[in-house]
């Protein structure tokens, strides 16, 4: 069932089905008050078509305030496909796509996101000049393309992690802290490495076992079962699976001082915000901590690839977070409603001028 408030300010809402190779995605633009529509393309099991649909519309808004808190000149936006990464793909389907997104004229750009590569990207390029993170070096590739954008993901989530430390424990350091990480994958690898090298005692959980056993050879990291992971005693909770998993269900078990992780969209429901803030949690907004990975994106969607820029502004979002908290506790609101107005007004102000 689609909430009619998920169209809230959406400006363009698209359905393409190419019978000839499978292709069902869902392309939503939220605002392009700040430039063309940059988010990334994700290929998912959906169980229907609303639930993909709502996936898009609640993913492209928070493309839209990821953006604007970065400091982005690009609006927000996301595409989803109905499929699964593992059997489903095909360069038809993906060209497919490409023919799609040039159909928009310009007004969304696509990049890699969860069930996608960097060899899927280059596929879909070939259809459509509006793709971003193509893989570096390769020779079908420009000489300024941003490649994986991973690393970034994980150094922005790693940064925001010290960023919640620092303000809510104290502490210039990570060394001896234990900090649960729920989902070991690509951008989790790369945050578990970050962690290990400051000296942090990683518990880990994934639903994929090469994942666990990746990070327990070269993390030394401790296996936490799947249902459990989300209420273990920690330092930090660093949630970056599949999002909603702040909910009605696991607030009440949640026994950590921090929730800082890359996963998209990890409040069930805005009100969990408040739930959060009532335990005394200190809620890192995800689109905040984990703009990395569209902040590298952006560096070859908006012109020549600045390896220097781009780590900048990865840097910058310690600072946005510590903005965010003490804002949150002068006002004595939740970090996540706070972020959401600081977006708006940004949006706004372009609207504006």
């Amino acid at each position: 069932m689609i909430d009619k408030n998920q169209f809230r300010g959406h400006e363009q809402v698209a359905y393409f089905h190419d019978k000839e190779s499978g292709l069902k995605a869902f392309i939503a633009v939220h605002d392009t008050s700040l430039g063309p529509a940059a988010g990334g393309c994700r290929m998912w099991p959906y169980a229907n078509e609303m639930d993909a649909l709502s996936d898009a519309l609640r993913l492209a808004r928070g493309m839209s305030y990821k953006n604007a808190m970065a400091g982005l000149p690009l609006g927000g936006g996301k595409a989803v496909i109905i499929g699964n990464s593992k059997t489903d793909k095909s360069d038809e389907l993906f060209k497919a796509l490409g023919r799609s997104i040039e159909s928009l004229n310009g007004a969304y750009i696509t990049a890699e996101d969860v069930g996608m590569t960097e060899h899927d990207m280059m596929t879909i390029a070939t259809e459509t000049d509006h793709v971003a993170g193509l893989p570096q070096g390769d020779n079908d590739s420009s000489d300024h393309a941003s490649g994986d954008p991973s690393p970034f993901t994980a150094k922005g989530i790693y940064l925001g992690i010290k960023a919640a430390v620092k303000y809510k424990l104290g502490k210039d350091s990570l060394e001896g802290l234990t900090i649960a990480v729920q989902g070991v994958g690509h951008v989790g690898q790369y945050l578990c490495q970050h962690l290990y090298n400051d000296g942090v005692k990683l518990l880990v959980s994934d639903i994929v076992q090469e994942n666990l056993e990746y990070a327990v050879e070269h993390f030394n990291a401790t296996v936490v079962p799947i249902d459990e992971i989300l209420s273990v005693k920690a330092d930090v909770l660093s949630p970056c699976a599949l999002g909603a998993i702040i909910n009605d269900d696991t607030v009440p078990n949640f026994n950590v001082p921090i929730i800082a992780g890359g996963a998209n969209n990890q409040l069930a429901e805005d009100t969990h915000g408040i739930r959060l803030m009532d335990k005394g949690i200190l809620f890192a907004p995800d689109y905040v901590i984990n703009a990395g990975g569209i902040i590298n994106v952006s560096g070859e969607a908006i012109g020549d690839y600045d390896i220097d820029w781009v780590n900048k502004k990865v840097d910058n979002i310690y600072n946005t977070l510590i903005h965010i908290f003490e804002r949150a506790d002068q006002e004595q609101r939740p970090t996540n409603v706070v972020a959401d107005e600081m977006a708006e007004e940004i949006i706004a102000n372009a609207k504006i001028s």
